[in-house]
């Protein structure tokens, strides 16, 4: 195999997780049929984020672009991004722990340059308020961010 295949065959490796993520989250919302049932099972995927480290609860870590409170810590570890959010609104929590489950202890390389199709593969990007779709964007590029500066690092 030449190093171009090889090449590609590795890049396309470190997106199946997320991939796989992405597509389970877009299985787990298609057994709900309305809307309100959806949105609940959200508010309980939000319940369920770990507890969020206190020494992160401050200005620096302060997401901006939320109207909701939220804060986010990242850590690179063995080229993987920990991350830590909370928010104060039990539906960003949701969009938090959907974040969490597609890139939590990815690779940073497979994080930074991903696709993000879950949020219009359940219908979020037709069903948020723009207010809430725009701190979600916030989010996922604070994520990308600290992926490819954590890519970058290595």
């Amino acid at each position: 195999m030449d190093s171009e295949v090889a090449s590609t065959n590795a890049s396309a490796d470190i997106h199946l997780e997320i991939n796989d993520r992405q597509q389970q989250i877009i299985e787990d919302f298609a057994m709900f049929s309305d809307w309100s049932e959806r949105y609940q099972y959200l508010i309980d995927l939000g319940k369920k984020i770990r507890d969020f480290p206190a020494q992160y609860r401050n200005a620096e870590h302060l997401l901006k672009g939320c109207q909701s409170q939220v804060f986010i810590a990242t850590q690179v570890h063995d080229q993987r991004l920990k991350i830590h959010a909370i928010s104060d609104s039990s539906i960003v929590s949701g969009l938090i722990a959907l974040a969490l489950q597609v890139f939590d202890e990815q690779s940073c390389a497979a994080i930074a340059s991903a696709e993000v199709r879950f949020i219009d593969g359940i219908g979020l990007g037709s069903n948020l308020s723009m207010t809430r779709k725009n701190g979600l964007n916030s989010l996922l590029a604070r994520i990308k961010q600290d992926a490819a500066q954590g890519a970058a690092a290595l």
